[in-house]
């Protein structure tokens, strides 16, 4: 997803940077990727990679930016709907050979940097936080085995089997203490697992969890909300930025009352958009979908954010209307973006959410 960007200028105030933060980031990594040009050399995923479990659950310190992503459409037991998002970065600042241990930290090393996300909606309100962390300093980072995911009191954690996570955030207003159960296998997209993200072949390493049962608690303002739902586990990794000329991100992941569910998503640039997706049918393997094979109309902008979408799939006589509720969704963090639940209606009904990048300033 098109979060490069914002971790960079997160990154650029972890490692001391002044000046301009947008004209830094860009300068800085190109900078950052000559530097990393001799012993150890950034990674790059291509069309030959291959998907590794459980260890591709786990940090690439050799790959420049990987995130580990979860949105969930939940409901209160009053039946009132409610969206979680969380979301922790790593960015290398220094690539290293993942078999080579980690530098001791009494050197204050800052061979990576660490950014996580927090939103809770509800009620057409917006609940967001943004924490940094310097890497290999033991308040942040990640394991394949146990899984784990940390920064500060953050942290999504595994049992031996992974087969059940439990979520733990907290910012201000807000906190959530959720349980996991993982059901189903790994599924790759794009190319077993290689997600091209231009028509030049450029792209990441991508697998998504695509049905999570969740329960547990969130509070809001003091007040405990217990609930349930279902949940969607992105994990990508790349050493790419997005291409010159292009604008944006817009994604959408959906589980569908069919039982089906569909991602999709599209880069904007000057000259058109770059798709792509994965249709889950309910029964069957999952099949990718080339940039010709989906449609993405927006129909209806608020604050010049658009909120309702036409997402459409003619091979799998798929054509639904997406809404975002009322409200403002917009993680206004150092790179702000849009990240909300959606409404599925039209050849299907469901839920989803997505997220949209490139709107705002």
């Amino acid at each position: 997803m098109n979060r490069y960007l914002g971790f960079s200028l997160g990154l650029l105030l972890l490692a001391g940077c002044s000046g301009d933060a947008s004209e830094q980031g860009f300068a800085g990594l190109a900078g950052l990727e000559q530097s990393a040009a001799g012993e150890t050399p950034y990674l790059q995923p291509g069309p030959g990679d291959r998907l590794a479990f459980p260890a591709d659950f786990g940090p690439h310190p050799q790959h420049r930016i990987e995130w580990w992503y979860l949105t969930a459409n939940l409901e209160t037991t009053d039946g009132e709907p409610l969206g979680v998002q969380w979301t922790q970065f790593r960015q290398a600042l220094q690539p290293r050979v993942a078999s080579k241990p980690a530098p001791d930290s009494t050197a204050w090393p800052l061979q990576a940097a660490w950014m996580a996300h927090g939103a809770v909606s509800w009620k057409g309100k917006h609940y967001f936080t943004e924490k940094l962390a310097r890497g290999d300093m033991g308040n942040a980072g990640a394991t394949a085995v146990p899984f784990q995911v940390w920064l500060d009191n953050w942290r999504l954690q595994g049992n031996a089997n992974n087969d059940r996570w439990q979520l733990q955030a907290a910012g201000e207003g807000w906190s959530y203490d959720l349980m996991l159960a993982i059901h189903g296998e790994p599924v790759g997209h794009g190319n077993k697992g290689f997600s091209a993200k231009s028509a030049g072949g450029e792209g990441s390493m991508y697998f998504s969890l695509v049905d999570i049962a969740i329960t547990g608690e969130v509070v809001l303002e003091g007040k405990a909300l217990e609930v349930s739902g279902k949940g969607w586990f992105d994990r990508e990794w790349s050493s790419q930025l997005l291409k010159t000329g292009q604008k944006g991100w817009d994604w959408f992941a959906l589980h569908l009352d069919s039982g089906d569910k569909l991602m999709a998503f599209q880069l904007r640039d000057d000259s058109g958009s770059f798709r792509s997706g994965t249709w889950l049918p309910a029964e069957g393997d999952p099949i990718p979908l080339s940039s010709e094979e989906v449609g993405v109309k927006a129909l209806e902008r608020r604050k010049g954010v658009p909120v309702r979408w036409q997402l459409s799939v003619p091979a799998y006589q798929v054509n639904l209307e997406l809404s975002a509720p009322p409200g403002d969704y917009l993680n206004a963090g150092l790179y702000p973006y849009w990240e909300s639940p959606v409404e599925v209606s039209g050849s299907h009904s469901g839920v989803g959410y997505m997220e949209l990048t490139g709107y705002a300033d």
